[in-house]
């Protein structure tokens, strides 16, 4: 779908009134979270990029505390078996971030002397980390110009700037375009833009109940002077949990960690009844690389 902002909605012709409104309402509204803290080294912020991706706020920030304390530095995740950090990813889901960030942290410690690569090639080189995380993580812990583009950002933009009510089903290369066209010039304002964008998205205009009158594009929003338009695209359906192989996953899964070593069969089978679906899920969990099959018929968490 094409749409056209009305007169008076911010275009890209405009982008320093934009500038000014949203960084003066972030200074005033910004959740104080530890990742932002300008002390966090840049592993705090990978990790917290990791972890936020798919997972809210109020999740991650115990997670996060407990995966610092534990792995401050990277060579401190990387000198654990892969299984430890499937264990203390806990019940975060999509576990198989774990060891993204177990590889990241390995070839860190291997290829750049323990240190968070500034440069983001190096960042975008690292295993598991994708397009999203190397922008985020050069942006928010080195203050470099790129655009950080993600749910909430897409949102905003849609809504904001060409005034549609949700952005289309997956990341397009003109939402990406329009990201990088209105980043600031100065790379440590861009910075504070590219999370304030993102603060607005989680806190004001929210999916299914934006507060419009809160929000301090209100009377510039191409969304906003047209009405607020319903989503004329295709309906998003919610993800299903009970019953689902997501949820058989995580069950095996949870046995697994809370146990101090290998695991029998037996065990396994207590924690679901449907045979065949416990073997899938067990058999995917294996081809991820999340569960171990000891010679023994036993399974652990991955040791190497």
């Amino acid at each position: 779908m094409t749409t056209t902002a009305p007169p008076g909605a911010p275009g890209t012709d405009d982008v320093p009134d934009l500038h000014l409104r949203l960084l003066d309402w972030y200074d005033e509204n910004a959740r104080d979270l530890p990742w932002r803290d300008p002390a966090c080294s840049p592993w705090g912020v990978l990790v917290s990029e990791v972890m936020l991706q798919q997972t809210p706020v109020a999740r991650v920030l115990p997670e996060w505390t407990a995966w610092l304390r534990r792995w401050p530095e990277p060579a401190d995740l990387a000198a654990e078996a892969p299984g430890e950090a499937v264990r203390a990813w806990n019940r975060l889901g999509y576990p198989r971030r774990a060891l993204r960030l177990h590889a990241a942290a390995v070839a860190i410690r291997d290829e750049h002397g323990g240190r968070v690569p500034d440069d983001h090639a190096q960042l975008l080189a690292l295993p598991g980390i994708g397009a999203y995380t190397a922008a985020a993580v050069a942006s928010f812990a080195f203050r470099q110009r790129h655009a950080v583009v993600d749910t909430n950002v897409r949102r905003v933009q849609a809504r904001a700037v060409t005034g549609a009510a949700e952005p289309a089903p997956a990341l397009t290369a003109a939402e990406t375009r329009l990201a990088v066209r209105l980043l600031p010039e100065d790379p440590p304002t861009a910075a504070r833009w590219a999370v304030a964008v993102m603060e607005l998205g989680a806190l004001v205009c929210t999916a299914r109940a934006p507060r419009c009158p809160s929000c301090p594009l209100a009377d510039r929003c191409a969304w906003v002077l047209a009405g607020r338009p319903a989503h004329d695209g295709p309906a998003r359906r919610a993800q299903a949990w009970a019953g689902t192989d997501r949820q058989v996953r995580g069950k095996l899964l949870a046995v697994l960690r809370a146990a101090d070593g290998p695991v029998g069969a037996a065990e396994l089978a207590a924690c679901w009844d449907e045979a065949v679906q416990r073997a899938r899920c067990l058999d995917g969990l294996v081809a991820d690389g999340l569960v171990e099959p000891l010679e023994d018929g036993r399974f652990a968490l991955p040791r190497s």
